[in-house]
């Protein structure tokens, strides 16, 4: 541990005379300080001296603009995030947002997207929901620059729609659903996917409240797909949209359990079920106030 620190600190010493001498004596020649950080910061990532790679790694990437040598200098900033993210995420982030302007700059827009993805990510474990949802979106756009309808624009949009009935945007997260599902339904790879989009989209007209809005739902994902009014997600909001309607809030709780007892539901879905219940509780606790 303490010779990886030792040849880390001899190569970044290196690399700065370097510099100096590049900077007084031949202009713009960076080249070899560049590869010197870019030794340093490996060492000092060996010792598992995060803080210290990751820092010597920016050094790194700022040699390579120097040279104009920008996807080198992106992919520097993507080791020092690597790095920081042992220790800060803040960091981390900082670091990758430089990478993702870097690649976006000079059309690597699949790499933008790739790290534009794991900012997302970042915040997420942040539960920093509001920037999660931004970045997953940037992520969408870029994966899907050339109009391609691929895996990770579905991934990533799905991101964007939780997101959206997290922080109760229920319209913008319905619509996002029932775009992926109407996408996936002629792709052999995403098709088995629909119906649980159509759940996740039905479950966020639950949250509006709106049981005219809901029977048209579901009217809506039958014609979408002609097989969904035979699956247990058709049936759960079906049965929900009832209790609902029929003010039924132990029946509401029962058909939850019964859904649970078979498929364990996330975490942000039991908590949109939570709304739903709350509403109905509190629109039957002033019915029953009025008589």
């Amino acid at each position: 541990m303490a010779d990886h620190i030792a040849t880390g600190q001899l190569l970044a010493n290196k690399a700065e005379k370097k510099l100096f001498c590049c900077c007084a004596l031949f202009g713009s020649n960076y080249q070899d300080a560049a590869e010197l950080f870019l030794k340093s910061a490996k060492s000092f990532k060996l010792a598992k001296s995060w803080e210290k790679a990751g820092s010597i790694f920016i050094k790194s990437a700022k040699c390579h603009i120097k040279l104009d040598n920008k996807f080198d200098a992106a992919k520097a900033y993507v080791d020092a995030s690597h790095c920081f993210n042992k220790t800060s995420r803040k960091g981390a982030i900082t670091c990758l947002n430089q990478a993702v302007t870097i690649f976006t700059e000079i059309g690597q827009h699949i790499m933008a997207a790739r790290y534009c993805k794991e900012i997302g990510e970042l915040y997420e474990l942040d539960q920093d929901i509001e920037n999660a949802r931004s970045y997953f979106e940037r992520a969408a756009e870029l994966f899907d620059f050339r109009g391609d309808s691929t895996t990770s624009v579905i991934q990533c949009k799905q991101k964007v729609a939780q997101f959206s009935a997290q922080l109760q945007q229920y319209q913008k997260a319905i619509k996002i659903y029932e775009d992926i599902a109407q996408q996936s339904l002629n792709n052999n790879l995403l098709k088995y996917g629909v119906r649980g989009y159509l759940l996740n989209s039905g479950l966020c007209e639950l949250c509006r409240g709106d049981i005219v809005a809901i029977t048209n739902a579901l009217e809506r994902y039958q014609d979408l797909d002609l097989t969904f009014s035979k699956t247990r997600e058709y049936k759960f909001l079906a049965d929900l949209a009832a209790s609902i309607d029929n003010e039924d809030v132990a029946n509401f709780t029962r058909v939850v359990k019964e859904f649970e007892s078979i498929t364990r539901l996330e975490s942000w879905k039991s908590t949109l079920l939570t709304r739903v219940k709350d509403a109905l509780e509190a629109k039957v606790m002033e019915e029953d106030d009025l008589t």
